[in-house]
């Protein structure tokens, strides 16, 4: 006759461990969804920001060592975006100017005219600090202050429409990111709750052969932190292999693309995973040890 099967005993801190490692991979996975729209959005932001010009026009009768004179002084202000150590400054004549106007408009106003009436330019970029509209307006003036400089111009609409604009998306996403951080560790939360209720008979004959709360939180804790790692680490993979998928697919995300800002994110969910299930563990044991023996039921 065959031995009749012994039932496994159940071990103190095991629980079904799968289900809670696709719970919580999941809620995580989300939420690096959302991270990386974050990170999209602030280097498209950073994209429009850099772009920000202002036109500086100079005198007809300027001279090359004037425009050279003209160009050193731009370069030494605060207000200019450097990129790579060097100040965003590009010259545009008056002779190239007519003619990317002719190409825009289909029309030679140069056989109309017998002068060209545009002007030499400075085409400077502006640095984000000082992309408010009053700085701005500060900005030209101190610029028109130069000697040899006409006039400097920048786009008011476009700047008002673009700090609005970032303003009010700003407050929307911040919104989302909080709300989605809440429903997360709520989820996180109910899931470890739901599987520790199998562990609550074992917990309390541990109570009654004398085992003390320390010793009964111990593999528990170290169990739920361990499956949010464990489950930070899934959800950053599924996300690396997203993201690579995209950039495969889509050109145009590797201009967005910011390693150091998506490393950030990965550890960012492993931390959060960690710590998410020691306290919902925590939570769910200190919950289980204080019920009495007809709660259990």
């Amino acid at each position: 006759m065959s031995k009749p099967k012994t039932k496994k005993k159940k071990r103190l801190g095991s629980y079904p461990f799968v289900s809670v490692l696709f719970s919580i991979t999941l809620a995580l996975f989300v939420i690096g969804l959302f991270g990386m729209v974050l990170i999209f959005a602030n280097q498209i932001t950073a994209y429009f920001k850099e772009n920000i010009e202002m036109q500086v026009y100079l005198n007809g009768n300027v001279s090359e060592n004037d425009k050279i004179r003209i160009n050193k002084t731009l370069a030494s202000q605060d207000y200019i975006f450097t990129k790579n150590g060097k100040p965003q400054i590009s010259f545009l004549s008056k002779a190239a100017a007519a003619k990317q106007l002719i190409g825009d408009t289909k029309e030679n106003f140069l056989e109309v005219l017998e002068n060209n009436p545009l002007k030499d330019a400075y085409l400077i970029k502006i640095s984000p600090k000082f992309q408010e509209e009053k700085k701005l307006e500060e900005v030209k003036s101190s610029i028109e202050k130069i000697p040899g400089v006409f006039e400097a111009s920048f786009s008011k609409s476009i700047v008002s429409s673009l700090n609005k604009n970032v303003k009010t998306i700003s407050y929307i996403l911040l919104g989302i990111a909080v709300l989605l951080l809440l429903t997360t560790a709520i989820l996180i939360n109910n899931t470890i709750k739901l599987a520790l209720f199998s562990q609550r008979f074992l917990i309390r004959s541990m109570q009654l052969v004398g085992g003390t709360a320390g010793f009964i939180r111990k593999p528990f804790l170290t169990k739920g932190t361990l499956h949010g790692v464990l489950s930070g680490i899934l959800a950053s993979t599924l996300l690396f292999f997203v993201l690579q998928l995209g950039f495969n697919r889509i050109d145009e995300l590797k201009v967005l693309h910011d390693n150091e800002k998506m490393l950030i994110l990965f550890v960012i969910l492993v931390i959060f995973g960690g710590f998410v299930g020691f306290f919902s563990t925590l939570r769910a044991i200190n919950k289980y040890l204080k019920l009495s023996l007809d709660e259990l039921y």
